[in-house]
């Protein structure tokens, strides 16, 4: 019996077989795909219930172009040819939706959030978070995600993003295309990992 509730083949779609995805197919990632996406990522936890990330599709030719040229050399031939790019960013305003997302707690819009510091290092802290659920979510789609932070993160703020969001990674999506995947490379073994007092 297996110490986990999740059957072996989704523990295998969303971790032990899953790997960051370098090439993709043609095959175009549909809106309806991400909108399930997000709607089964969405009731994933973070702190008191905000929800800073912001999730900009990247799906002209125009926008592609500039965002490719804001990229690592080593990670602009990947980004150019995937089928779907997500510029994953953090809301450093999402205080002013807490009244609606913690509404037994409204105050803590002011309480809490009123510093901008304090905001900022929730906002990247939580969406971080959130990009991690994502990433899960393109799996639990049967997709593949290629995660980046090699990029112009100024640029890509400047060029690509409205409002005021920082830029935490771009992912490319879809379905892997041939030679997708690096080695494997080693994790960790529990006990190198996991203490207890």
């Amino acid at each position: 019996m297996s110490e986990l509730a999740l059957h072996t083949a989704a523990q295998d779609l969303l971790f032990r077989e899953a790997r960051t995805a370098n090439t993709f197919t043609a095959e175009p990632v549909t809106e309806d795909q991400v909108r399930a996406i997000y709607d089964l990522v969405k009731y994933a936890p973070t702190a008191y219930n905000q929800s800073p990330l912001r999730v900009v599709l990247v799906r002209s030719d125009e926008a592609r172009a500039r965002l490719v040229d804001l990229m690592d050399e080593g990670n602009r031939r990947k980004t150019a040819a995937a089928p779907l790019i997500a510029i994953l960013a953090a809301d450093n305003e999402f205080h002013e939706e807490l009244p609606a997302l913690l509404p037994h707690f409204p105050q803590a819009k002011d309480l809490l959030f009123a510093e901008r510091p304090v905001r900022e290092e929730s906002a990247f802290l939580n969406a971080t978070l959130q990009a991690a659920y994502f990433i899960l979510g393109v799996r639990a789609a049967g997709l593949a995600a290629g995660p980046m932070t090699g990029f112009d993160f100024a640029g890509v703020q400047k060029e690509l993003l409205d409002g005021d969001h920082t830029p935490l990674m771009i992912v490319n999506i879809g379905r892997p295309g041939p030679d997708a995947w690096y080695p494997r490379s080693p994790r960790l073994e529990y006990d190198e990992v996991v203490a207890t007092v």
